[in-house]
């Protein structure tokens, strides 16, 4: 990218070598500023580099319309996705020597599957770029455009033209996300966080043991809307997890937050209806009722969670059963803590920010990635809004710098 020189001798800070916060700095990269990147661990992109454990599924390929649309937030971070959406994200990992594919689910990875290629490519691009790094740096206290860093060997002050808040949510605190940067803002700026995209919460009997960790395969789950999502959901010795609960969380965060009753509600098998499954559990009265039920279409782990959850009175009744296996009612008890959601819902709100993302209480000071007020499900929608804010802010710091 050639280099502008436009703000010679300008200085900024950014707090955070997150996904957000590298692209803040890819961003004033292209122009004559002196970047400082801290990063209190010892080294970048630590979330990151876990969730490429799995396979780094980066963005989604669906529609722009749809894709926002995931987002609890959708409208306010329309502008910024339209900029830097999956075609986007696909070329740039193209320009630093990596492939991608879009799988059959429209979820886009990396060829190599692996997120340590992509982000050793990224640093050694940036560095080249003139972003300086400083790790085992951590921003103690933020004042105006004043920064107080601690290292390891000792504590100073320095001033920037302008600082970008790229410090994460408070899920997987261990990477690097504590929230500590909440002290620098004023309550009324943060929407309270709350777990995202983590299991749920469910007592079990003894009985449940032995089905801890297998799946409710091709099930359609709901909470209460219409609107139902297919897929697997483990079963946990806490509960349930997966992305079919992920997709569902909104909702069900909403039924706490008015007090109402938390339930999941189970189709176990979506593809049977109603009436045929009544007619399939008439039976022979010569076959056991767990063969009955093999035989309409139900596997071990879907039986034993009917016997946990139906009253026994009802197993023999065919109409009642093939009623309870369409629309199975399972209350919670909550979600998982908060320090293993893969996100958080909250954040840093929108009228606390510009439409460039500056502080409104902070003209020196601009916010992105997951520290925002936004929520989404996996996949490929958690890195492309964080990709998407970090340019927001690196755009904005550029405009604000140009005054």
């Amino acid at each position: 990218m050639q280099q502008s020189s436009r703000m010679p001798n300008k200085r900024v800070a950014i707090i955070g070598a997150g996904p957000a916060g590298l692209m803040a700095a890819e961003v004033l990269s292209q122009y004559t500023i002196d970047v400082d990147l801290f990063e209190q661990k010892p080294s970048a992109a630590r979330k990151f580099l876990m969730a490429g454990k799995t396979g780094l599924n980066i963005s989604h390929a669906e529609a722009l319309e749809t894709f926002v649309q995931r987002y609890d937030q959708a409208e306010w971070l329309r502008p910024w996705i339209a900029q830097w959406d999956a075609n986007c994200i696909q070329n740039w990992m193209q320009s630093l020597g990596i492939e991608s594919y879009i799988g059959s689910s429209g979820r886009i990875f990396p060829v190599e599957m692996k997120a340590a290629p992509l982000l050793r490519a990224w640093l050694k691009r940036l560095m080249a770029s003139g972003v300086k790094f400083h790790y085992r740096h951590r921003c103690v206290d933020l004042f105006h455009n004043q920064l107080t860093i601690e290292n390891p060997s000792q504590i100073f002050t320095q001033q920037y033209d302008a600082i970008i808040l790229a410090c994460g949510a408070v899920s997987w605190s261990q990477l690097g996300s504590d929230g500590k940067w909440r002290q620098w803002l004023e309550p009324h700026e943060i929407a309270p966080f709350q777990a995202s995209n983590v299991g749920v919460l469910k007592t079990w009997s003894p009985f449940m043991q032995p089905y801890f960790g297998q799946p409710l395969k091709r099930v359609a789950a709901w909470v209460n809307t219409a609107s139902k999502v297919q897929g697997d959901i483990v079963v946990t010795h806490y509960g349930f997890e997966s992305g079919v609960i992920y997709k569902l969380g909104r909702e069900l965060r909403q039924c706490m937050t008015q007090n109402l009753s938390v339930q999941l509600h189970l189709d176990l098998l979506p593809d049977v209806s109603l009436e045929q499954l009544e007619k399939k559990l008439q039976g022979n009265k010569k076959l056991s009722l767990a063969n009955l039920w093999r035989k309409a279409g139900l596997d071990a782990v879907k039986i034993n969670l009917l016997r946990e959850v139906v009253e026994k009175s009802l197993w023999s009744n065919a109409q009642q059963m093939a009623a309870q296996i369409k629309y199975l009612r399972i209350p919670l008890q909550g979600f998982r803590p908060i320090e293993e959601a893969i996100s958080c819902a909250g954040g840093v709100q929108q009228a606390a920010l510009s439409t460039q993302l500056q502080l409104q209480s902070n003209r020196y000071v601009f916010c992105c990635g997951e520290m925002l007020d936004w929520d989404a499900p996996t996949g490929g929608y958690l890195l492309t809004a964080c990709f998407a804010t970090g340019r927001a802010a690196g755009h904005g710091v550029a405009s604000f710098l140009t005054i």
